[in-house]
């Protein structure tokens, strides 16, 4: 663990981060940390083209399954 002092932050958003660690018990040097890496992960997420999915085996009996739904949410055609 290391001790640091940080310039500039929004009083609002460290308001708000210090009344959420006090709800859920925990300091705010931890709620901070969790905040921290949220967001360097968010930064790490790639966003992929429809183009680049592959289609997910469900196994057998699943070849329509699509259509099933279909036919759950639209009623037959």
């Amino acid at each position: 663990m290391k001790t640091i002092t940080v310039k500039e932050v929004d009083e609002r958003a460290f308001n708000e981060l210090k009344a959420e660690a006090v709800k859920r018990k925990i300091n705010v040097g931890i709620a901070l940390t969790w905040a921290i890496e949220n967001w360097l992960s968010s930064l790490k997420k790639t966003k992929k083209s429809l183009l680049e999915w592959k289609p997910t085996n469900y196994g057998p009996g699943t070849e329509h399954l699509s259509e099933q739904i279909d036919e759950v949410l639209y009623g037959d055609a």
